[in-house]
């Protein structure tokens, strides 16, 4: 096959209110590579705007073993190429961070390198109880990227973050959930449904609420509280303004489950 003929290694589709994003290169265990990354950044820019939720998922047994090695060891300019694929990269990972409605990650097998900071860019992340997530860096000779370094240390705190980097270590699932870096651990057998059901759970809700809050979470670490305070202020009322809001009053008011996907 030529570039122009390979398949693609991003799959999307509209289930529901959820725009469901899979990673499809299982037989590289979904290894990061350009096409990859500029597959997954187009379909974060193609959610439909009617979809409330974005899914990221992977297809095979690992989640994703980070940046592709082959890519790297047949690069004529190291340097520049695995720069551009970092820039790449990267903009996936602020477009996560910047998606305008809730993201919902379920991960199984193995989260390595900048699959790390792929999950750390989500909103909920779903963890198969099997998983490992291991930076990987070392190993290689490089230094983080993808906001891998930001995950683990906004999760783990500097001196664990440093530890389980410059030992080139692993967390297992249920060290990454105690430390914060997932949201939920479940059964290997149950992640697929429990995941797609979450999706479908956040979609259901005032999502415009919850994106004004994960900004909030997202800043409280680096602001002073008048600063966090200020923006609560401001956000607060956004939200009773928002249609969201008004129909969430409604109904507690009227004693029923608000009806958020009608809110317009």
């Amino acid at each position: 096959m030529t570039s122009t003929q390979q398949r693609p290694r991003v799959l999307t589709g509209v289930d529901g209110d959820v725009w469901r994003i899979t990673l499809d290169r299982p037989e590289a265990g979904n290894a990061l590579d350009p096409a990859l990354a500029q597959q997954l950044a187009a379909a974060l820019r193609e959610r439909p705007d009617d979809t409330r939720a974005v899914l990221l998922l992977a297809n095979g047994p690992r989640f994703s073993v980070g940046g592709d090695v082959s890519y790297f060891a047949g690069a004529e300019d190291p340097g520049a190429q695995v720069g551009q694929l970092a820039h790449d990269w990267h903009e996936v990972v602020r477009l996560l961070i910047g998606c305008p409605v809730p993201v919902v990650a379920g991960v199984q097998g193995a989260v390595a390198g900048a699959a790390v900071g792929l999950i750390g860019a989500c909103d909920i992340v779903v963890c198969a109880r099997s998983t490992k997530i291991r930076p990987a860096y070392l190993g290689l000779g490089f230094s983080p990227d993808g906001g891998s370094s930001w995950a683990l240390t906004r999760a783990l705190g500097a001196p664990r973050a440093l530890d389980l980097m410059l030992t080139n270590g692993s967390l297992n699932a249920s060290d990454a959930h105690t430390f914060g870096l997932v949201s939920r651990l479940v059964e290997d057998d149950d992640l697929h449904a429990e995941t797609v059901a979450l999706a479908h759970e956040v979609a259901a809700g005032p999502v415009r609420a919850m994106v004004r809050t994960r900004a909030l979470v997202r800043k409280a670490a680096v602001r002073t509280l008048d600063e966090q305070l200020d923006d609560e202020a401001q956000l607060i009322a956004e939200s009773a303004a928002d249609p969201e809001g008004r129909e969430g009053v409604r109904a507690f008011v009227e004693k029923r489950t608000p009806a958020f996907r009608d809110a317009r």
